[in-house]
């Protein structure tokens, strides 16, 4: 379902806008998606709407076939990427795991700020992105995709999110679109 309103007390969530899964190869230009990840963060804390600035430091510890890359990451792995812009008035969620949802403060952040729809966006679609989407529709927030401002390592695994997965927890739009909305 195409965007079609946001909530008075919307969140803009940005999933793992960060120095070492920016560095990643991805299926779209990732300095393309930090861009539009800057503009929504922009037009949010324009209209005095929350910005969640989410992070990544680890990965859940149960096997799987294709484990994640090893060896050690880089000093600045989690550092968020400049573009973003951080403000003091940000809410920043460090997560272990896929999802921003588990084992975090978000959505007590969230329920504290009055907050009822989350708007999504980052890297990488098919982890990050989809497993917060899918935390936030079960946990009632009404949910808008971002789909112009999120990629994947994997070309097929972000087309079937966006095809497949996306339609049936959250209304999608583009960047430009959802920025239309805030103006509403």
């Amino acid at each position: 379902m195409p965007a079609t309103t946001l909530d008075e007390r919307t969140a803009l969530v940005l999933i793992d806008l960060q120095k070492g899964i920016v560095a990643l190869p991805t299926a779209h230009p990732a300095e393309e998606v930090v861009a539009r990840g800057a503009r929504l963060a922009a037009a949010f804390r324009e209209h005095g709407l929350p910005v969640v600035l989410v992070r990544v430091v680890g990965a859940a510890p149960g096997r799987a076939e294709a484990p994640l890359r090893g060896g050690k990451p880089p000093a600045d792995f989690a550092d968020l990427v400049p573009e973003l812009d951080r403000q003091d008035g940000d809410i920043v969620v460090t997560k272990h795991t896929w999802g921003a949802f588990h084992a975090t403060d978000l959505d007590l952040q969230l329920r504290r700020r009055g907050v009822t729809q989350i708007v999504l966006a980052g890297i990488a679609t098919g982890a990050g992105v989809e497993s917060t989407a899918r935390a936030a529709h079960e946990h009632g927030y009404h949910v808008t995709v971002v789909t112009d401002a999120m990629t994947d390592t994997d070309a097929e695994v972000h087309r079937i999110a966006v095809e497949r997965v996306f339609p049936r927890l959250a209304e999608t739009g583009t960047t430009d679109e959802v920025i239309a909305l805030l103006g509403r």
